[in-house]
């Protein structure tokens, strides 16, 4: 499913609901809602009518979408919440829905070995939820035939062929881009979008305070150290370039806020940074911990695509730290899932990793060192 890039950097919509607009529309309304961190989407009120603006489908959208919502039955122009059947195509969406205990509208999902929730995964087992294809290439014969009342899908760069197949058939398709705010925070407010479709608003915003406390204070806490460990990420995938992130990152913003020395601090970008090995060995190679060392799991795995690996210090030291060796049953990574809407355990294992002695009663929940 999506990739969130913590791992490497720490990876024309529009229905009888949607109306579609360009960037430099202002939609001016009252009501709408404080979201303070996301910049993806905002929620706002019209009476009985609840909008949606997603103002970033997807990367280098130059279009914003507006959907409506109503409790009303047999609305023309609105979608019907709260939505009963709902097909999703991210991992990052399940703890969300979850959350709101609404896991059992889900009907239809791709590639659902990627499903690391024991709960969702017990209905897939059941047959609750349909394999509908996968990421990119959905089945979309299977999914007409599950008639969801509202699709929630994603894309990288463009609208997706197969979900506009689905729209076309009038079915609603909304696309989430919740992988492409710029905060952690700002991720797990997409919960306030669910809240939306299932009609609990105050329910999701409840939940969503609650992080954002967890996170503010897990934030003041990491800053009672006073040394600040060195740290870098990312390592060589393909073709020889080494992805870590960029200064301006979301990931940078965790490191910031676990009050360590991120070597790439200063650089710009929120995405990640293509570097040679050599460039990273200068600079890292006497860094105090290596966290998130990409797909690789193992520091034999890290040997056998480059013995240099072994040259920088927190390979010596055993200080490398990595997400991918915490998998659900059927090998969907946790940290891909939960991460997103759990930016405070995240902040508590960076912090757990680089200033032990600040949270010594916590367990890692998504990392693990690397053996």
């Amino acid at each position: 499913m999506k990739k969130i890039f913590l791992l490497t950097i720490f990876t024309s919509l529009f229905f009888i609901s949607c109306k579609k607009t360009t960037k430099s529309t202002v939609i001016s309304d009252e009501n709408t809602s404080f979201i303070r961190y996301a910049k993806g989407f905002q929620i706002s009120n019209a009476g009985e009518i609840q909008k949606v603006t997603i103002k970033a489908p997807y990367q280098n959208s130059s279009e914003i979408f507006d959907y409506l919502f109503s409790t009303k039955k047999n609305s023309k122009n609105e979608i019907q919440i709260p939505i009963s059947k709902i097909v999703v195509t991210s991992t990052t969406n399940i703890p969300m829905i979850e959350m709101l205990q609404e896991e059992n509208s889900i009907v239809g999902f791709p590639s659902s070995d990627y499903i690391s929730s024991e709960k969702t995964r017990q209905r897939v087992a059941l047959g609750f939820i349909k394999e509908i294809g996968k990421e990119g290439h959905l089945n979309t014969e299977t999914l007409l035939d599950l008639e969801p009342d509202l699709v929630v899908g994603y894309s990288v760069s463009t609208a997706d062929k197969s979900l506009e197949i689905i729209k076309k058939a009038g079915i609603p398709v909304i696309y989430n881009g919740d992988w492409l705010e710029e905060t952690p925070l700002g991720r797990a407010e997409w919960i306030q979008f669910f809240g939306v479709l299932y009609n609990k608003r105050k329910m999701a915003d409840s939940i969503f305070k609650t992080i954002e406390k967890e996170y503010l204070e897990t934030k003041q806490i990491a800053l009672k150290s006073h040394e600040k460990p060195t740290v870098f990420s990312g390592a060589v995938m393909s073709k020889d370039i080494w992805n870590l992130p960029a200064g301006e990152s979301f990931v940078a913003q965790f490191l910031t806020d676990a009050n360590v020395d991120y070597l790439w601090k200063n650089s710009e970008g929120k995405g990640s940074l293509s570097l040679s090995f050599e460039s990273v060995f200068e600079k890292a190679k006497n860094a105090d911990f290596w966290i998130a060392p990409g797909y690789f799991s193992s520091k034999e795995q890290l040997l056998k695509s480059n013995a240099l690996y072994a040259e920088f210090a927190a390979f010596k030291n055993d200080q490398i730290y990595t997400p991918t060796t915490k998998k659900g049953k059927t090998g969907g990574v946790i940290y891909y899932e939960l991460a997103p809407i759990r930016p405070d355990l995240v902040l508590k294992d960076l912090i757990k990793i680089t200033h032990p002695a600040l949270l010594p009663n916590y367990t890692l929940t998504f990392f693990e060192k690397m053996l």
